[in-house]
């Protein structure tokens, strides 16, 4: 029987400790806050004060590391070093030279390390790659991803919202990144415009950015916290009910012989006809199961400790996600073109 601890009791950790709790695979919550005690007597399974305590009473064969992303990067490094499985939440890290240590030592030591890229287990996502696999949109030419909506003015409150690192561009955008990366292939170039005008504060409300990548594919990405619409993954791929659920799509994935828009599955070609825009255009809608992700991430993950699998979203990929990042801010506050290692 597989046994998962969970670092960390807030949102996101909840989450994962009711799912695990579900799966009859949680072995215990680790977090000095009161909620978490009450968290883990509500769930009927051992509360521990701190990391310390877990690795003195052992038992757990791998932890969800649900801390905050400043402690990503330690606290992995102490459960690697112990032999311990790590699915860490995003983004591995908040600095990819930092990331990179980790993930060489888990290669060293041979330890599983994962990162809670979670968009990737979506069933619509893996029938989209698939279609993407099997050349039905043959050479990929361009890509968009459209990521508006609207955080509240209360949102705000907590104050490292307001402040540089805190914006849509970690905390959002990261996640579309890595699908982009996943469909699409590596990016290799940005070039990033940021602006803060709707809240001016000192993080940005909004991000235009330019990609091409390593298959000389070409995309932008347009990214607002501060437009009421419903383009937006949160809003339109129903994959959270914290969210209300939207018509419409957030990527457009165009080829030469056909584009594909997401989370809507709906593949535009031309079939037996000849390729051009005086000819009608096929559509064709294709289903796809509608399963939660983050269950869907944690049955991976002990696929994985129980030796029957190899990570979907490693380390490694949890780090070239993290470095468009870095490029992206860079490149928007330095108003150049980066280019990635």
């Amino acid at each position: 029987m597989i046994s998962i601890s969970v670092l960390g009791a807030g949102l996101i950790g909840q989450n994962h400790s009711r799912l695990l709790r579900q799966l009859g695979w949680l072995h215990s919550i680790v977090d000095p806050a009161p909620q978490a005690s009450a968290l883990a007597q509500g769930l009927c399974v051992p509360h521990y004060p701190d990391l310390d305590t877990l690795l003195t009473h052992g038992g757990a064969d791998g932890v969800v590391n649900a801390t905050p992303n400043a402690l990503h990067i330690s606290t992995s490094m102490r459960l690697i070093e112990a032999g311990i499985p790590v699915l860490v939440e995003k983004p591995i890290g908040d600095f990819a030279a930092d990331a990179a240590r980790l993930v060489d030592v888990a290669a060293q030591r041979g330890v599983p390390l994962l990162v809670g890229h979670h968009r990737r287990y979506n069933p619509l996502i893996q029938r989209a790659k698939s279609l993407i696999s099997e050349g039905r949109l043959g050479i990929m030419q361009s890509v968009h991803a459209h990521c508006w909506y609207f955080k509240p003015d209360d949102y705000f409150d907590v104050a490292w919202r307001r402040e540089l690192g805190g914006g849509p561009i970690l905390i959002n955008l990261i996640h579309d990144i890595d699908l982009l990366r996943y469909l699409c292939g590596d990016i290799v170039e940005v070039y990033a415009v940021t602006a803060n005008q709707a809240r001016a504060h000192p993080v940005e409300s909004s991000c235009v950015v330019t990609l091409v990548f390593a298959n000389g594919t070409v995309g932008t990405l347009n990214l607002s916290d501060s437009v009421p619409a419903p383009w937006s993954w949160e809003l339109s791929a129903r994959e959270n009910p914290a969210y209300p659920a939207c018509d419409g799509f957030c990527y457009l994935i165009g080829g030469r012989d056909g584009s594909l828009s997401l989370p809507d599955l709906k593949l535009w070609h031309y079939g037996e006809q000849i390729p051009s825009w005086w000819n009608p255009i096929s559509r064709q809608q294709f289903p796809f199961e509608f399963s939660d992700p983050l269950q869907l991430q944690l049955e991976h993950f002990a696929e994985v400790i129980a030796g029957r699998a190899q990570p979907l979203v490693s380390g490694a990929e949890g780090l070239a996600t993290l470095k468009v990042i870095e490029a992206i801010k860079r490149s928007a506050a330095e108003r150049r073109v980066v280019r990635l290692d």
